[in-house]
């Protein structure tokens, strides 16, 4: 097998099952265990895969840039919103994420809400705008492009100050074997500061992001109360069986 069948091969096992072990399919096609790191290395360098101990898991699209991400599962996303927005009861204090989910969550909101939203996401502060009776403090740091969003030691040390109910987390990755991730290092503390912040986590996993894994772990699934997802597939099964709380939107 020419070395661009095999990579094919590698890319339709992972649509397929959701994962490719390299001892497996080394033995299965009688090359070295090494020929399938390296055609998996190449791979994750070219954005098709995200590298595991032992192998390879799907990667997530929501790694693509903001604005490409605005057009991705956009009424999966919504209702996930929906049903986030839901959570969030009169009087109480928010912490919502950034990113393009919890961006859907803001213009769900009832518009004669009363609440405090606290957010390190300038687009999710502006969409607040309109709603009169929601207090809306954003977090001030370093702006992380790709999702809209402060982090660094600034956001990160404004965030001490907070005492929430809930927090909303947006991710790129729901996995059960790779857990919850993101792609940026920086990122992914500054989402864990933020729900340590809040008495519960939710996150936000519209279907695309099932299954799928980044680089990056943010939190395991102990410290979560519960995933929000219009997904009812194998990863979503197994996650329950797991004991994980899941709300269907």
């Amino acid at each position: 097998m020419l070395v661009g069948e095999r990579r094919e091969l590698l890319l339709a096992r992972l649509a397929a099952e959701g994962k490719v072990l390299a001892k497996d399919v080394a033995a299965e096609l009688g090359v070295s265990e090494d020929s399938i790191r390296r055609d998996l290395r190449d791979l994750a360098a070219a954005g098709l895969c995200q590298r595991v101990y032992g192998g390879a898991l799907p990667v997530s699209p929501a790694v693509a840039d903001y604005a490409s991400r605005t057009a991705i599962a956009v009424d999966g996303k919504d209702r996930v919103a929906a049903t986030a927005a839901g959570l969030i009861r009169p009087g109480s204090t928010v912490i919502l994420d950034g990113g393009t989910t919890t961006l859907a969550v803001a213009k769900a909101l009832p518009h004669d809400l009363e609440a405090t939203v606290v957010t390190h996401s300038p687009t999710v502060a502006v969409a607040l705008l309109d709603h009169p009776n929601i207090e809306v403090f954003l977090l001030g740091g370093r702006l992380f492009r790709h999702s809209a969003v402060t982090c660094g030691a600034a956001a990160a040390e404004a965030a001490q100050a907070i005492s929430a109910d809930v927090f909303l987390l947006g991710v790129t990755g729901v996995h059960p074997d790779a857990g919850l991730t993101t792609g940026d290092a920086d990122e992914a503390a500054m989402k864990r500061t933020l729900a340590r912040r809040a008495a519960d986590t939710y996150v936000l996993a519209s279907a695309e992001k099932l299954g799928a894994a980044s680089r990056f772990t943010v939190l395991p699934f102990a410290d979560i109360a519960g995933v929000i997802t219009d997904a009812d597939d194998s990863t979503v099964q197994e996650l329950a069986a797991r004991g994980v709380q899941i709300l269907r939107s």
